[in-house]
């Protein structure tokens, strides 16, 4: 990996851990369900030409059953998950528990797909659990969980993402990512859309917190996934998930510097054992270090 995809690869990290920043100022003001629509509507605007651009929608003609069942299970429903965590719990520890979707992507295909896992990654399994419990059960009151429902929600956001994962894996190999990506904010966009009405606020903000709804979708969803899918191109997916660890640093980070969040001991200790809990249930951020100090 050269100096520009490594700068590249923590700008990417940078800006999908500002997501969780962006979710937890504009939710309240928006909702989760119309916060969403906003974001996924406006992400489409930014893909859309350059997916007409590439010639792609022949892809999309071909597989739109399939991508759309992702759309449900990769954006429409864990984003709206994700925004109401964000209602109840700091941008920081929301990004811990999104650093466990590699585990269940894991899970998934070991139940389903009958991929093989090892002890390690049995092993990593438990110990990622545990710091879930930690988590969980953070008595301190700078954790800044303010429903018990928080952390289940967002916990079912990355099981979905883990089945999503494991669908386009296997049913969508010879589809191009910026055809699913374009498709899923497509389809999403529709399917919210009459929700996104009946949820809409009785006063519409206005001001710079639609700043925080346009970076969602314009740049975290929109440029991230391009940025994201341009370094599956150069460096490949086994160092790509490299922004599986550095999004929680970035985004404990954010939430400390604009929203004045606390780390508790338990979040900092929780978050360790998830983290690796996800590599050892991967085996791939061994392989990545390995890699990475090689090249």
């Amino acid at each position: 990996m050269n100096l520009r995809n490594f700068f590249e690869l923590l700008i990417l990290s940078a800006i999908w851990g500002s997501s969780f920043l962006f979710l937890r100022v504009a939710s309240p003001a928006f909702g989760p369900i119309f916060l969403i629509e906003m974001r996924v509507l406006s992400g489409l605007v930014v893909l859309l030409p350059v997916f007409f651009f590439m010639g792609k929608y022949h892809e999309l003609r071909s597989h739109w059953r399939m991508i759309l069942l992702i759309s449900l299970m990769n954006m429409a429903i864990p984003f709206c998950f994700f925004a109401y965590s964000a209602l109840n719990m700091g941008a920081g520890l929301l990004s811990v528990i999104n650093a466990t979707v590699p585990i269940f992507t894991t899970v998934v295909g070991f139940l389903y797909f009958r991929n093989r896992m090892s002890k390690s990654g049995l092993g990593g399994l438990l110990v990622g659990l545990f710091g879930v419990v930690v988590l969980v059960f953070d008595p301190s009151e700078t954790s800044g969980v303010t429903s018990y429902l928080a952390i289940p929600s967002a916990l079912i956001a990355c099981a979905l993402y883990g089945i999503a994962i494991n669908l386009a894996s296997y049913k969508l190999k010879e589809v191009s990512g910026i055809t699913i990506t374009t498709g899923s904010l497509f389809f999403s966009s529709i399917l919210l859309l009459p929700f996104a009405v009946i949820a809409k606020p009785e006063v519409i903000p206005r001001g710079v917190i639609w700043l925080s709804v346009l970076a969602l979708g314009i740049v975290c969803t929109g440029f991230g996934y391009i940025l994201f899918y341009r370094l599956i191109g150069k460096i490949g997916p086994q160092k790509a998930i490299m922004t599986t660890y550095l999004i929680p640093l970035f985004s404990i980070l954010w939430g400390s510097l604009f929203l004045a969040e606390t780390v508790s001991i338990s979040m900092l200790f929780g978050g360790m054992m998830v983290l690796m809990g996800v590599s050892l249930t991967t085996g791939r951020l061994p392989k990545t270090i390995n890699s990475l100090i090689k090249n």
